[in-house]
């Protein structure tokens, strides 16, 4: 039976999903993190996508992706997984499927949810247990939001500027709704 067309909206938001195979590693070293955002940056130019939170985990990469009339999410996310299947197999010597299956997407369909997704985005790495505070993990957008690290992959969440009235305000109140969330979050599970 052949597999349903892919739900994709003329403009919006995604919150895409791409998983290693069996839950391989993806990123094994520092430089497959560089060479895959690279490739992010790259090809989101080329496709007319814009990222506006990701977060790079040891096995799977979440993206939250903005697309328009000239947007090819399905032709963006084929082309960035066999570029880097390409260095991958080249770099470790590998055979086999890299990645599990298609990316898995689901549409964002009102504000408050967009506000949802980045900070579960970003909070991955934190429910997972790779770092106690968002901000301690560098591969996430969570840098740029919170603490005004540049970061060139980024384009800014349209919701960001009410956030407050200058960067700084911005900053404080974003890197606040994060680290409430999460305290919240680690209450929920040790109870």
């Amino acid at each position: 039976m052949p597999r349903q067309p892919r739900i994709i909206p003329p403009e919006g938001f995604l919150h895409v999903i791409s998983r290693g195979n069996n839950r391989r590693k993806l990123f094994l070293i520092q430089k497959d993190f560089r060479v895959y955002r690279l490739l992010l940056k790259k090809l989101k130019q080329e496709e007319s996508i814009k990222i506006y939170h990701y977060c790079l985990m040891i096995n799977h990469v979440h993206l939250l992706i903005g697309v328009g009339e000239d947007s090819n999410i399905a032709r963006f996310m084929k082309r960035l997984g066999l570029k880097y299947f390409y260095y991958y197999q080249k770099r470790y010597n590998y055979t086999g499927y890299l990645w599990q299956g298609r990316f898995k997407s689901k549409i964002i369909e009102d504000d408050g949810y967009l506000i949802q997704c980045g900070k579960y985005i970003e909070l991955n790495p934190v429910r997972a247990g790779v770092v106690k505070i968002a901000q301690d993990y560098p591969y996430s957008s969570y840098r740029y939001y919170g603490l005004g690290i540049e970061d060139k992959l980024i384009d800014e969440d349209p919701l960001y500027k009410e956030f407050g009235k200058n960067i700084a305000s911005r900053q404080l109140s974003y890197s606040n709704m994060i680290i409430n969330e999460a305290s919240c979050k680690k209450y929920i599970v040790e109870a």
